[in-house]
């Protein structure tokens, strides 16, 4: 019998099934307007992929910031929780996490067993999450992907003061109106979210090894600006938006 996560995230819901603590399918799928029926579309889409139906799901967890809206789900864990059993499960080294997902953030620190020792949050602010990125992008009148391209491509510091992503905003369309290269600016919101990331994560005591994961670990600007802040390395796993779906998972047989 199969196992499945559910990762209800503001953004994104990601879904994963677990065969005997492997991954045997997974999916993503837009939150939308209806993350219930989101959910179950993600489900759907995973047991699929898995290759096995409904009732071979013996249970389903879920997590993330709508776990308690999931009115199929058998229980469900705190994003702390899951993110830490599912990095001690691709990476067992690891002592210290940063989680970075759409509208917040989570630096968690745990043992040689995946267990939770201390964690800190952002508070759900979009100044150190995904979502300020794509806000900025819209600014600078760019895909995301090219703002991150534009990114790796700076030569000069553009530094943004601002905390907030509504005066952030304001603070890029200045640099645009003082010539100052979209590169640079490009370079200086990154910079900005690797800023308020590495505070919060300073919060907990930080030890090797430390990992990357949430949609915006996908980021290679991103990644190098926050090994620069912390000034430690950081081990992205593959599929880094699917690591807490594989934690509620596995949370089913723990």
């Amino acid at each position: 019998m199969s196992n499945a996560g559910i990762d209800m995230g503001a953004q994104f819901i990601k879904v994963v099934i677990v065969d005997d603590g492997k991954i045997a399918g997974r999916s993503i799928v837009p939150t939308g307007f209806e993350p219930v029926e989101a959910a179950k579309k993600a489900l759907d889409v995973a047991i699929k992929d898995a290759g096995i139906s409904r009732d071979d799901v013996k249970k389903i967890v879920s997590t993330g910031a709508g776990r308690k809206s999931v009115p199929f789900a058998d229980s469900n864990v705190t994003e702390v929780t899951a993110d830490a059993r599912g990095v001690n499960k691709i990476n067992p080294s690891v002592r210290t996490i940063v989680d970075i997902g759409g509208e917040e953030a989570r630096g968690i620190s745990c043992d040689a067993q995946g267990k939770v020792l201390d964690f800190a949050k952002n508070d759900k602010c979009a100044a150190g999450a995904g979502a300020f990125v794509e806000s900025m992008s819209r600014a600078l009148e760019v895909k995301v992907p090219e703002l991150i391209e534009l990114s790796l491509k700076s030569t000069k510091d553009a530094p943004i003061n601002a905390t907030c992503a509504v005066f952030a905003e304001s603070e890029v369309v200045s640099l645009i109106h003082s010539k100052i290269d979209k590169a640079d600016i490009a370079h200086a919101v990154h910079d900005a979210i690797a800023s308020r990331v590495s505070s919060m994560v300073r919060r907990i005591q930080i030890e090797n090894d430390v990992a990357l994961i949430g949609g915006v670990a996908n980021n290679a600007a991103l990644v190098d600006a926050i090994k620069k802040h912390l000034g430690v390395d950081l081990i992205v796993p593959e599929n880094p938006e699917y690591v807490s779906a594989l934690g509620a998972a596995l949370s089913a047989s723990a």
